[in-house]
C-alpha cells in the first residue's frame, strides 16, 4: 500500500524533539487515484493492532463520505444491526459517566414538550369545539372544522406542560376527550 512505503518514509525525515515528542508521527498526505489523500497514522496505544486491523482501518479512512454512508448500511443490512441497537452501549461509553451518570441512566429526563390529542368529540359538542380549536390555533373554520374530523388527531405539539393542560382544560369544558402525550 501506498501508506506503507509512506511511512517508511516519514521516518527517514528529521524530527525536531522540542516540537514533536518521540512517540508521535506527522501526518503526511499524499494523492492517491480518484484525486483522494491517503493519510498513514500510526497508533499511539500500548497494544499494537494486528496488520489485518490496521489494513482495514486504513482502507475505511480513504472513503468519501458518500461510500462511507454505504458501508455502514451494508454492515447494517448484513449483520442485521440498527443504530439503535447501539445507543445503550453509547451511553455506557459515555466519557464522564461516572457514578453521577449512573443515576441519572436510571432516572429518566422530565418531559418537557407535550402534544395535545384530541380523541373524540360528541356530535352535541362540536361547534363548541370548533370555537376552542380556533382560539387555541388562530386556525380558519374550515381548518379547525377539518382538524376534528377523524380523530384522534394532534392539536398542538412540543408545547409546554402548562400549555398543554390548559389547552386540554378548555377542550374537557366544552365535551372533548384530550389526552396529553
Amino acid at each position: 500500500m501506498a501508506s506503507t512505503a509512506l511511512s517508511s518514509t516519514i521516518s527517514l525525515i528529521p524530527v525536531h524533539t522540542s516540537i514533536f515528542p518521540k512517540s508521535a508521527s506527522i501526518p503526511f498526505p499524499t494523492r492517491a487515484r480518484g484525486g483522494r489523500f491517503a493519510v498513514s497514522c500510526t497508533s499511539t496505544t500500548a497494544t499494537a493492532a494486528p496488520p489485518k486491523v490496521l489494513e482495514l482501518g486504513d482502507a475505511i479512512a480513504g472513503l468519501t463520505l458518500e461510500e462511507a454512508r454505504g458501508l455502514v448500511d451494508h454492515l447494517q443490512d448484513r449483520l442485521g444491526v440498527s443504530p439503535a441497537a447501539f445507543a445503550p452501549a453509547a451511553v455506557v461509553a459515555m466519557p464522564g459517566a461516572g457514578a453521577g451518570g449512573a443515576a441519572a441512566a436510571e432516572a429518566p429526563a422530565e418531559k418537557t414538550e407535550f402534544d395535545v390529542v384530541i380523541e373524540e368529540v360528541p356530535s352535541s359538542a362540536r361547534i363548541a369545539t370548533i370555537k376552542v380549536v380556533r382560539a387555541l390555533t388562530s386556525l380558519a373554520l374550515k381548518e379547525a372544522k377539518d382538524l376534528i374530523e377523524g380523530l384522534p388527531k394532534k392539536l398542538k405539539e412540543g408545547v409546554s406542560k402548562d400549555e398543554a393542560e390548559d389547552a386540554k382544560k378548555q377542550l374537557e369544558e366544552v365535551g372533548a376527550k384530550v389526552t396529553i402525550a
